[in-house]
């Protein structure tokens, strides 16, 4: 699988041969889009992942050599928008917490759920933090996914661990009891050394590559069709051994496999893989659009043009001088103190500037790239790019980049929680995992980018209708929250004892006059 990444950024096309060992085989969309997500990923790195591509990313001007194009590339400047844009939408959906929902702490389950919740994946992460991570992931390359296991030694205890795109290698789906679920999932993970049993290294601080394979098969007990089918896990790992004979002896790499076993919950095997795909559009298998692709390739093209307007500009800024009717083998120095003196009197001498709209057009090009990256990350850009826009023009675009950043939000939203499903349903005695609801485990991230608030007009607007009984109490308050008047957290309950404990203070009415007074607050 490295040399398939390696192979996606020379450019390479996969060989067009059998794979010899099944199990490194990969699905037909991963090596579609691998591609892709190697540029997204070389982009989000920053100039140097971008430059040290080379050629991929920058051709090589026509005859140029390796010094005269190392200095071609070394002048031009990468503006990394994509990243820009990336941070800055991750930003929006975690501007406010995400609603999570478990049961109450006091119960066995909660108990289980809220450990959950402050350590997702046994590593210290808390599950804002994890779902931060696949955020990012998602907005970066459009995929991810979550496998869901059980840790029985120690902790016993449900945990989440992510795995990037580029990681989950091959799947198969299958109907399997009226349904198209997951029967093959191929994961690449690395580990320690150490991690192989005594023979390994613990003091190699290298990771090494093995693959976990997640199968759904025919179960050989099975009493009825919900336990037809049981997990089973395989690990698989390179093995090094000698073939051959004297001196035609040699050593041979190969995968084995191993480790195979199947996890019990209460006793029985799980009746599905507890693996969640997360996307930018939904939680399939299958491999979606990257939200970020058209601001790569205009990133890209705008980095071309920077290193076009900076050759040129290399060569043509700077004045050069010339001279006519002056003795050959002269030296002739510039500058102040010095002066050109000849006998011919037809000497003459000057200094050759460039002229014309040659390089204006690269200007241009490149205000017409950033314009058009402005549109494509409304929000990031703005502040730096002024566009000759109306306000109605802006906002309907804004609403445009919002509706797509909304849909990935609820598309991750939507997987995230069937990750909690599976913890809840490891911890909890229902029968599958689809019997846990929305009222026992749920996050929903934030789809509120506006930064606006409330106007005093609007304020005063609110505040009028509650008093004229149009709006309820709970109803304003509410919309204040969500336009950032109150702060996360607290209750309406608590913002009524605050006002009215205010009051207590300083008098009934307080803070208002007697004429149109507000009816009394009450806690909810």
């Amino acid at each position: 699988m490295r040399e398939a990444e390696a192979r996606a950024r020379r450019g390479e096309k996969k060989p067009c041969y059998p794979v010899l060992v099944p199990v490194t085989s990969t699905h037909l969309d991963y090596d579609s889009a691998l591609p892709g997500w190697v540029r997204a990923r070389d982009l989000l790195a920053g100039e140097d992942a971008v430059k040290a591509a080379g050629a991929k990313y920058l051709p090589r001007l026509e005859s140029q050599s390796d010094d005269e194009y190392q200095a071609y590339k070394s002048r031009a400047c990468f503006f990394n928008a994509t990243r820009r844009a990336a941070d800055a939408f991750v930003g929006l959906v975690f501007r406010k917490a995400p609603f999570v929902r478990i049961p109450e702490a006091a119960t066995g389950i909660g108990a289980a759920m809220a450990g959950f919740t402050n350590d997702a994946d046994m590593l210290g992460t808390s599950l804002f933090g994890y779902a931060k991570n696949i955020v990012q992931e998602v907005v970066a390359v459009g995929r991810a996914g979550t496998l869901v296991d059980w840790e029985g030694d120690f902790e016993k205890r449900a945990y989440a661990t992510a795995y990037r795109a580029e990681d989950i290698l091959n799947w198969r789906v299958e109907r399997v009891n009226g349904r198209s679920v997951p029967t093959l999932i191929v994961l690449r993970e690395f580990v320690s050394p150490a991690d192989y049993g005594p023979d390994g290294d613990e003091f190699s601080s290298g990771l090494v590559e093995q693959l976990r394979v997640l199968r759904l098969v025919a179960s050989e007990a099975a009493a009825d069709a919900a336990t037809a089918h049981e997990y089973r896990v395989e690990v698989w790992r390179e093995e090094e051994t000698t073939v051959g004979r004297g001196s035609g002896k040699k050593k041979e790499v190969k995968w084995v496999l191993f480790e195979s076993h199947v996890p019990l919950r209460l006793g029985k095997p799980l009746p599905l893989i507890p693996f969640v795909f997360h996307g930018a559009r939904h939680s399939l298998p299958e491999v979606g659009v990257m939200p970020l692709s058209d601001l790569i390739y205009l990133n890209l093209d705008h980095y071309r043009l920077d290193a076009d307007f900076k050759h040129g500009l290399h060569y043509t800024a700077l004045p050069t001088a010339w001279v006519a009717g002056f003795d050959k083998a002269a030296t002739l120095t510039i500058g102040s103190r010095a002066a050109w003196v000849s006998e011919n009197e037809k000497a003459t001498a000057g200094f050759l500037e460039f002229s014309g709209d040659g390089l204006g057009t690269f200007e241009r090009a490149l205000d017409r790239d950033e314009r058009e990256m402005a549109v494509l990350a409304t929000q990031v850009l703005e502040n730096q790019i002024r566009v000759a826009e109306t306000a109605t023009a802006i906002m309907l675009r804004q609403a445009g980049e919002n509706s797509v950043l909304a849909t990935v939000a609820t598309s991750v939203s939507e997987s995230l929680t069937q990750v909690m499903r599976w913890v809840y349903w490891w911890h909890s005695t229902e029968a599958i995992p689809e019997m846990v609801t929305d009222g026992q485990a749920l996050i929903e991230l934030n789809t509120d980018f506006g930064v606006t608030g409330m106007q005093s007009g609007e304020l005063g607007a609110v505040v009028q209708a509650w008093k004229d009984g149009a709006i309820s109490q709970d109803s304003m308050l509410e919309l204040f929250r969500k336009r950032e008047i109150l702060p996360e957290g607290r209750s309406n309950a608590d913002e009524i004892a605050l006002i009215s404990g205010a009051k207590d203070a300083s008098g009934a009415g307080a803070g208002m006059g007697q004429e149109g007074a507000a009816p009394p607050l009450k806690a909810a």
